[in-house]
């Protein structure tokens, strides 16, 4: 399954974990695919994360709790085995953070790299 928004459209870490348990992201990864959820945490609920977590693309305490009140929000909870949401990014935060960015771009679209193709949806 691939992501539609152009923020989260061909990153493979972020497509992985919107279909593999294992990839899930967690307290301690980084990478751009974390700068990526920093950007549309900040765009989708205007939440700031520390500029430390920000400037080293790192998942840490900050992004966590963004994460947190972002699922929180909406209700994002896998009740087969949870009571509480969690601040992990897995299949279903990664779907909305996905779908949520889409309708946003679709709304007032971003700025596209040139070099990418557009999306079709």
């Amino acid at each position: 399954m691939a992501l539609l928004s152009h923020l989260f459209h061909d990153d493979r870490a972020l497509e992985s974990c919107l279909v593999n348990d294992s990839a899930h992201i967690t307290v301690g990864a980084s990478g751009d695919h974390v700068s990526k959820i920093h950007t549309a945490l900040l765009i989708l609920d205007g939440v700031s994360v520390a500029a430390t977590e920000l400037r080293t693309k790192q998942y840490g305490a900050s992004t966590a709790a963004a994460v947190l009140a972002f699922k929180r929000r909406r209700g994002i909870i896998n009740t087969s085995y949870q009571t509480t949401a969690d601040d992990i990014v897995g299949k279903m935060t990664m779907a909305a953070l996905d779908k949520e960015m889409l309708s946003r771009e679709h709304a007032s679209p971003l700025p596209v790299d040139p070099r990418r193709s557009p999306v079709s949806v």
